[in-house]
C-alpha cells in the first residue's frame, strides 16, 4: 500500500511538473519572480540611507549666525542646500516643482533674538511625500539646532572657562549610539529580509492560483481524475513546489544576501530547518486559498494586493502590540507571519532553532492545518 501510495505520489509530481513547465504565466510566477523580484528590490534600497536631501532655505535675518546655520545644515551627510530663496513663494513654487523636498526659513528677528537671550524659532517645511526624506531632512536641522545652541549658551553665559570646561557644559554624559545588527540605521537591513519570505509566499499564491484556474476552466472541477487518490495527488502537487522554492529560498538566503552585503549572521542549517515548515506552510495555505480561483486571471485579482497588508500585520513594519486584537488574531492564520519573524532574527540577530521556537511550531501546525484543509477542500472538489 505504502508503495502504491508513492508511486502515485510521483506520477503526479511529474505530470504536474510537465504541466508548471509549459505553461509561461506560472513559470513567471513560480521562477521568475522568485529569481528576479530579490534582486530587484534589494538593488533598490543599496544605499541603505537617504543622503543629501535636497532643500531650499529662505534667510529673512542675513546675519552672520543665519548664514553660519545654513552653513552648517549643509555641512551635514543629511541636508543639500539647494536652493536660496528671496521669499516664502519662490521656494513654495520650487517644493510643487519637485526640485526641492522641504523648506528652511530663517525669520528676521533669529540674530536679534539671539542677541537679547531670546528664543528663537527655524521654520522647517516638507511636504510629507517621503518620511525617508522628511525624517533625514528634519534629523539634520536638529542637530545643528541642538549643536548651535549649546555653544551660543557657552559664549554667552561661560567666559574665561577652560577647552576642557566647556566640552563638560555642552556633554555632562558622554554617550555613544550603536544600533545592533543594524549599524547604519540602512533601509535594506531592515526591509529585505521580511520581504524576501513574502516573495515565497506571494509567489505560491499567484501561481498555484493560476494552476487551480486552469484547472477550472479545462475540467470544470478541482481533482479531474479518480486515477489517484486525493492525498497522492495533493502530496505530488506539493512536492513540485517544494522542490523549486527550496531551492529559490537557498538562492535569496545565500546569493542574495551576500551579494549586496547584507547582515547574515544566521546559521545555514538553522535557516534550512526553518524555511522547510514555512515553504510546506506556504504552498498547502496558497492551495486551501486556490479554491477561491474560478479563472485563470482570479488570482491575480484576489492575491496581488495582499502583500502590503500581510507585511503590515506580522509586526515587521508595525510593532504587533499597537496592531489591533482582531488583525493579530487574523494573523496568525497567515504563513509570511511567523515566516518573516522568524527569518529576521535568524538572518540578522544570528537566532538558532530554540530561539525561534514559538515561530518554528507555529508553522508546523499550519502545516497540519492547512494539509487536511486541502484534503478536505480537493475532496468535495472531485470530479
Amino acid at each position: 500500500m505504502w508503495n502504491d501510495m508513492m508511486k502515485d505520489v510521483f506520477r503526479v509530481f511529474w505530470n504536474e511538473l510537465r504541466v508548471v513547465s509549459r505553461d509561461k504565466g506560472i513559470l513567471i510566477f513560480i521562477v521568475l519572480a522568485p529569481l528576479f523580484y530579490p534582486l530587484l528590490y534589494t538593488y533598490t534600497y543599496t544605499n541603505e540611507v537617504v543622503r543629501e536631501v535636497p532643500c531650499a532655505v529662505v534667510d529673512d535675518s542675513h546675519s552672520t549666525l543665519s548664514r553660519a546655520f545654513v552653513r552648517h545644515v549643509d555641512a551635514t551627510p543629511h541636508v543639500c542646500i539647494a536652493a536660496q530663496c528671496h521669499s516664502m513663494e519662490e521656494a513654495e513654487e520650487g517644493l510643487k516643482r519637485r526640485r526641492v523636498q522641504g523648506i528652511i526659513h530663517i525669520p528676521s528677528t533669529f540674530s536679534a533674538d539671539i542677541a537679547r537671550g531670546r528664543q528663537t524659532h527655524v521654520g522647517y517645511y516638507s511636504d510629507m511625500g517621503s518620511m525617508l526624506c522628511y525624517k533625514t531632512m528634519l534629523m539634520g536641522i536638529n542637530n545643528v539646532a541642538l549643536s548651535m545652541g549649546k555653544d551660543i549658551r557657552i559664549s554667552r553665559y561661560l567666559h574665561g572657562t577652560t577647552q576642557r570646561q566647556e566640552t563638560l557644559s555642552k556633554m555632562p554624559i558622554e554617550y555613544d549610539y550603536t544600533a545592533l545588527f543594524n549599524p547604519q540605521g540602512g533601509f535594506a537591513c531592515f526591509l529585505i529580509p521580511p520581504v524576501l519570505m513574502l516573495i515565497i509566499q506571494q509567489t505560491l499564491l499567484l501561481g498555484i492560483g493560476m494552476q487551480m484556474g486552469n484547472t477550472r476552466e479545462k475540467y470544470g472541477c478541482t481533482l479531474p481524475s479518480h486515477r489517484y487518490p486525493v492525498a497522492s495527488f495533493v502530496l505530488g502537487k506539493a512536492l513540485v513546489y517544494f522542490c523549486i522554492y527550496l531551492v529559490m529560498a537557498i538562492y535569496m538566503f545565500t546569493v542574495v544576501t551576500r551579494s549586496f552585503h547584507l547582515v547574515h549572521l544566521g546559521n545555514y542549517w538553522t535557516f534550512i530547518a526553518f524555511v522547510i515548515p514555512y515553504i510546506l506552510a506556504c504552498i498547502f495555505f496558497a492551495m486551501t486559498l486556490s479554491f477561491l480561483v474560478y479563472r485563470r486571471e482570479d488570482g491575480m485579482l484576489l492575491f496581488m494586493f495582499l502583500s502590503v497588508p500581510f507585511l503590515f500585520v506580522s509586526g515587521i513594519s508595525w510593532p504587533v502590540t499597537a496592531v489591533p486584537p482582531f488583525w493579530r488574531a487574523v494573523s496568525t492564520l497567515i504563513p509570511s507571519t511567523f515566516g518573516m519573524n522568524g527569518y529576521v532574527r535568524i538572518s540578522t540577530l544570528g537566532a538558532g532553532i530554540l530561539d525561534v521556537s514559538h515561530e518554528y511550531f507555529a508553522l508546523w501546525t499550519q502545516v497540519a492545518v492547512y494539509f487536511f484543509l486541502t484534503l478536505w477542500l480537493y475532496g468535495k472538489g472531485k470530479k
